[in-house]
């Protein structure tokens, strides 16, 4: 499975109306649970008047992240929270969340009115939505002679890895993150060009 998924690339508002009810559905990026409650308690603020404000959220990744969550509020149990989930669970998309607000418009859309509207409004947006690439890294460290740092430098940007701090002790700390997967091959990389003097250390890892 890949470390690599796509997420929204930014905050988008569709609108459409079904049966003269208004469902304006907003998606954005939430890569915590806290920033998907937050988002949709900023939503719920925007549309007041609003009857329902429904949600979904996947915040992590899109197939293995576990915080997950949907509600109807108030709509019929599982006619507008779980079909906006499967929409998005289909979509292959991470750190996402997605909120419907429904103005209602006097006609009575039905169980499986209502089941269609929610799917088609998140559907509308995702289709309308601009993503970019999220890659999983893990925190790595190389430990490296001072008459190598120049060296190790220029190996990190060819792989396009970048380096967050620098640390001076009795050797050269560099902290880097590492994309999932390419741990073993950066190893590698810094034993060959070091001779062996220099080593990567991941503190997170049982490696």
């Amino acid at each position: 499975m890949g470390s690599s998924y796509a997420i929204p690339a930014d905050h988008i508002c569709v609108e459409q109306e079904i049966k003269r009810s208004r469902f304006i559905t907003d998606i954005a990026q939430a890569e915590s649970k806290e920033h998907a409650l937050a988002f949709i308690d900023q939503i719920k603020k925007r549309e007041p008047e609003a009857r329902h404000h429904c949600w979904a959220y996947i915040a992590g990744h899109p197939v293995q992240s576990i915080d997950r969550a949907c509600s109807d509020d108030g709509e019929p149990q599982g006619t507008a929270g779980k079909p906006m989930l499967n929409v998005l669970q289909h979509k292959n998309i991470g750190e996402i969340v997605v909120v419907v607000s429904r103005y209602f418009g006097g006609i009575k859309l039905g169980a499986g009115g209502l089941v269609r509207a929610y799917s088609s409004a998140v559907q509308q947006a995702v289709e309308a939505l601009p993503l970019k690439l999220h890659t999983a890294t893990v925190p790595a460290i190389i430990h490296l002679p001072f008459a190598l740092e120049s060296q190790l430098r220029h190996l990190l940007e060819g792989l396009g890895i970048a380096i967050g701090k620098t640390l001076y002790h009795t050797s050269v700390e560099m902290h880097i993150e590492v994309e999932i997967g390419r741990e073993s091959a950066l190893e590698e990389a810094v034993i060959n060009i070091s001779s062996g003097s220099a080593s990567v250390t991941f503190p997170e890892s049982q490696r």
